[in-house]
């Protein structure tokens, strides 16, 4: 599993207003659209491409072009909808799938209530959108899913990570092409699952409490 942290002062910049408590849920959106393109820049470096001919006003020449199969971009419900257009913003050609995770309070366990996803994955990369790596159960449990279904390589972007999620995670998915894109490497786990200093539940923030 690799593991990248983009490091980068406008994304530490945008990070810094999702974490204070006072940012309201529209700029919070907003901010977290913004924060997932300059991601996606990084989680895409080695999405694939074929070359085509294309002719400019001048002359004929080579390009790139996004292969086929097109990738897949699945967002972890609900939170993971929140990152969905920064994501298709740059790269609009993607499909895009749905995969609804819970996580138990109390047992920290996730359990799959939702999914819209291609029966075969096969030969698809795919990138899955999930705001906070935590205790890593359901990102694990949602990269395990498309794996199951065929799909020959992972990529995650997530905002914020905790050690103890990300070594979880390299676990689970020993042996599977695995990459995970972070804006920032947080301190540690709380006693309740949550990352710290983080940024609360981003699914509240971003949508409200109900």
């Amino acid at each position: 599993m690799r593991v990248h942290v983009a490091e980068h002062p406008l994304i530490t910049h945008k990070l810094t207003v999702l974490r204070d408590r006072t940012t309201p849920s529209p700029v919070f959106r907003a901010l977290t659209e913004e924060l997932v393109t300059l991601l996606a820049y990084e989680a895409t470096r080695n999405v694939r491409t074929e070359p085509v001919e294309i002719e400019t006003p001048v002359t004929k020449t080579m390009g790139l072009a996004i292969s086929q199969p097109r990738p897949l971009v699945v967002p972890i419900l609900r939170a993971g909808l929140g990152m969905l257009e920064g994501m298709v913003k740059l790269l609009p050609t993607a499909e895009v799938g749905f995969l609804g995770m819970v996580r138990n309070e109390e047992t920290l366990e996730p359990a799959t209530y939702a999914e819209r996803l291609p029966d075969d994955l096969s030969d698809r990369q795919c990138f899955v959108l999930d705001p906070m790596l935590a205790t890593g159960g359901s990102l694990g449990a949602a990269i395990e899913f498309l794996f199951a279904r065929g799909a020959v390589d992972v990529t995650a972007i997530c905002l914020l990570a905790a050690p103890e999620g990300i070594a979880a995670l390299e676990k689970a998915t020993e042996g599977r092409d695995v990459t995970i894109v972070l804006g920032a490497m947080d301190e540690r786990l709380n006693e309740h699952g949550y990352i710290v200093p983080g940024l609360g539940d981003a699914g509240d923030r971003l949508y409200g409490l109900v």
